[in-house]
């Protein structure tokens, strides 16, 4: 064959090669869409069609059973004609005559979206018909899946327990999606706050479900999931999870602070000396490889409402490992030092900072201070009053307390007040949220503390203790100081994928101007935050910034 034939011959099979493969891509696109419908309409069904919603099919089993029927649909046409006939097949509808009112109910509908069933690229006119009269008459009273809690947050029951899937098969891996995405879908309060369009995770998603090879990938693939909702609460663990990012720890953690890996504090003192370690050092390397590039590679499965709380949960993704010890570079004052540092066993101790063992002191400028992370309940009445005569009180809320402090907060204010709005989801409309009536405080009588009152607050205020920072907030005379709280406001639900359990925020949670709290955090009326100087120093410079601020004129 001549040299020109040859030529020919090439282009002609890359062209043919080109278009298979073109085809094949066409073909797994197609799949995915075909697979994300059916997500939809399996949960849609799931929580709206009146006879699943009682219980009276393996919902499981069903989707399992349509998932190769589905997968091979070439057009709208064929998919929608399987979608009618698995209706068809679930039983008649009554007329729902309740279903039309919904009087007396202030609905928050951020979340709500079903615009998707009468898309008319995706289904032929007779399905959204069907599925928009499901909606019009859809199940009302008690759901076999899915209830509340006394606090009215959702409570996931009658789900099928697998037992040792690790890694199951295919279909199931894709069941385990489907399952969590329209639990977030229907019930996450914050779901039109994330960065990413929950339709659009869906996409991602599928292919990593069901091209996952063996079990980490599978795992691996529930936690990155997990990380899209961008919440606080919402977390993800399996032992191999643990085994990938690795169960030994060095004995300090660190923050980003000045766009810089800073050990903030330590596990164990004694530890941390032996391997000379000290706070406020600057992490440049871990183990040859840049520690800011180690973040951004592993930013995917790190959770968190706002960068700022991000920053502190980076921590357990950098430095972790199997091994018994870490190379580690690092910057101490003027000096690049390289370390070998031994890796411990996981410790017990949450990773946060002590700013003060004391619950109560007061300085020579007649300023109080009150660490709530110290202080029992029933110890309220007793501070207040030996407070009572001074210019100016700090509550540290840095931490979790174990307690809301109203009866702080009823001293600090002199009229009723509101202090928080609340949203709850509506089971009788899934995706729709109904707004609580507003919570209130009112005064103790004769016992207004006239000082000024400075709140403490960074990304380790978190959820409850944010809920209570919103709490004193209402005070006459209240100011907050500090940095963005980890904005994940709302008790805490449990959701799950098939044979594991994630978290989520249950509820909204916002102030009675109806300003939002979910990744923004509560509000906070002085920034600061520390230095890597300051942190080197050994100073509290958000505590400096709260004492500077009482004992000015601003007061």
């Amino acid at each position: 064959m001549s040299k020109v034939k040859w030529v020919l011959f090439f282009f002609v099979c890359s062209f043919i090669t080109f278009g298979q493969n073109l085809s094949e891509k066409q073909i797994e696109n197609k799949q995915i869409e075909n697979l994300a419908s059916l997500a939809k309409v399996w949960g849609f069904l799931k929580y709206y069609h009146p006879n699943v919603a009682k219980g009276n099919f393996n919902w499981d089993e069903q989707l399992i059973k349509i998932i190769p029927k589905v997968e091979k649909a070439q057009n709208k046409e064929e998919l929608s004609k399987i979608y009618a006939e698995w209706i068809s097949d679930l039983g008649t509808i009554k007329e729902c005559k309740s279903c039309k009112s919904v009087s007396g109910k202030e609905y928050f509908d951020k979340n709500f979206d079903l615009s998707w069933t009468q898309n008319s690229d995706v289904f032929t006119n007779e399905l959204s018909q069907k599925l928009k009269y499901i909606e019009e008459n859809r199940a009302q009273g008690s759901n076999f899946y899915v209830t509340t809690t006394s606090r009215d947050n959702i409570e996931i029951k009658n789900e099928i327990q697998y037992p040792n899937f690790q890694y199951p098969d295919k279909n199931y891996r894709l069941l385990s999606l489907f399952r969590y995405w329209n639990t977030v879908e229907y019930f996450f309060p914050y779901k039109y706050m994330m960065d990413q369009k929950w339709d659009t995770v869906l996409l991602e998603m599928i292919p990593k479900f069901k091209n996952s090879e063996n079990a980490l990938e599978y795992q691996l693939a529930m936690h990155e999931t997990v990380v899209k909702l961008d919440d606080t609460h919402a977390s993800f663990y399996s032992d191999i999870n643990f085994d990938f990012f690795g169960r030994k720890y060095i004995p300090a953690f660190v923050n980003v602070i000045e766009n810089k890996i800073v050990v903030a504090g330590l596990y164990n003192d004694s530890l941390a000396k032996i391997n000379d370690i000290r706070i406020g050092d600057i992490v440049e390397e871990v183990n040859g490889k840049n520690a800011l590039e180690i973040m951004k590679e592993r930013a995917k499965y790190v959770n968190g409402s706002n960068k700022n709380t991000k920053a502190k949960n980076y921590h357990y993704y950098i430095f972790n490992g199997s091994t018994d010890s870490v190379t580690i570079k690092f910057r101490r004052d003027q000096n690049v030092l390289v370390k070998t540092i031994k890796r411990y066993d996981r410790f017990l101790k949450y990773p946060e900072i002590k700013y003060n063992k004391e619950k109560f002191t007061a300085d020579e400028n007649n300023i109080a201070y009150i660490n709530l992370d110290n202080l029992e309940m029933k110890e309220q009445d007793e501070i207040m009053k030996k407070i009572s005569s001074t210019k100016g009180l700090i509550i540290e809320i840095r931490n979790y307390p174990n307690f809301r402090p109203y009866r702080i907060a009823r001293r600090l204010i002199q009229s009723d007040k509101e202090y928080v709005k609340l949203i709850k989801p509506d089971l009788s409309y899934p995706g729709k949220f109904i707004w609580k009536k507003p919570q209130t405080i009112d005064p103790i009588k004769n016992e207004f503390y006239t000082g000024k009152v400075i709140l403490l607050v960074n990304e380790e205020t978190q959820s409850a203790a944010e809920y209570l920072t919103m709490l004193l907030q209402t005070g006459n005379n209240v100011m907050t100081i500090g940095s963005q709280t980890a904005a994940a406001d709302g008790d805490v639900s449990k959701i799950e994928f098939i044979g594991f359990r994630s978290f989520m925020s249950g509820l909204g949670v916002f102030y009675p101007d109806g300003r939002e709290t979910q990744r923004v955090g509560v509000k906070v009326d002085i920034q600061a935050r520390p230095t890597i100087k300051g942190i080197q120093e050994g100073r509290d410079e958000v505590l400096e910034a709260a004492k500077a601020y009482l004992n000015s004129n601003k007061t």
